[in-house]
């Protein structure tokens, strides 16, 4: 995931590492990485690579540098600005970038773009479920014409979640599984992957404890052992993407936590 190779951007949490993200890159080539999850921000959206004018040819220079590829896209400025936002003109205009984001992943021949309906853009109500399915109902010609994904993050319960899956009745409207906020939310990953896991084409590790906050992998709640072994049946093909705790610096926590999953990631 991006940003959590360098140092914290503006001191926060996750960020699009504005003047750094190139470093990154050398950074991953260095740790055996093969993609990063290029992030979106709501800040400073103009000066992201994936909306500039002539972006997409410095984000294929570093690819092409390092061998460090870009498959994915998380789109975190929905969370700030939701696509169902019940303010029209945040709608209006979280749309256009969202239509802005398909050219550039088309560009890149991105998989999956993650857009995330949690925290401040979560899908409480079924006034913002209806808002939020008639706003990717537009987008759907689009994304099937381009077979690019757009990969719900929601922190909905599996049943509610598979009946939004069934009501945007898409083959590129799938799932993003975050193992850490699952545990969070005391989901059981065996119902979760029972309802939906035959539509999950990107996955975020991590690890949190039961109602709170981000902890290094393997002390919180999350049972690795249960979610790897029922993902085996599953035959996933898409990418691991490492969400997990970080400090400050990020780096060295990064690597130790790496150390740790490749267990299950070559298992």
């Amino acid at each position: 995931m991006q940003g959590r190779l360098v140092p914290k951007y503006q001191g926060r949490y996750q960020a699009f590492p504005v003047g750094m993200w190139q470093d990154e890159f050398i950074v991953a080539k260095e740790c055996g990485l093969d993609l990063i999850e290029f992030i979106l921000d709501f800040n400073d959206a103009e000066e992201n690579p994936l909306l500039k004018e002539d972006g997409v040819d410095e984000i294929k220079s570093i690819i092409n540098k390092t061998g460090v590829s870009v498959q994915t896209i998380c789109a975190d400025y929905f969370m700030e600005a939701p696509l169902h936002s019940s303010d029209d003109k945040v709608a209006e205009e979280s749309f256009e970038i969202l239509e802005r984001l398909l050219k550039t992943a088309k560009a890149l021949k991105i998989t999956d773009i993650v857009i995330p309906c949690v925290d401040q853009s979560s899908l409480k109500t079924k006034e913002a479920v209806g808002r939020f399915v008639e706003q990717i109902t537009k987008i759907i010609p689009q994304i099937e014409k381009q077979n690019i994904n757009l990969s719900l993050e929601t922190d909905l319960p599996p049943k509610p979640f598979i009946e939004l899956l069934n009501s945007l009745n898409s083959k590129n409207i799938t799932v993003n599984y975050d193992i850490g906020n699952s545990a969070a939310l005391g989901f059981d990953s065996d119902e979760e992957l029972e309802a939906y896991g035959d539509r999950i084409t990107d996955i975020h590790i991590k690890d949190r404890v039961l109602g709170g906050g981000p902890v290094t992998l393997g002390e919180g709640n999350a049972d690795f052992d249960k979610f790897f072994n029922k993902l085996k049946d599953l035959y996933y093909q898409g990418p691991f993407i490492m969400q997990a705790y970080r400090d400050d610096e990020g780096v060295e926590i990064f690597k130790k936590q790496l150390d740790w999953i490749k267990k299950y990631l070559n298992g």
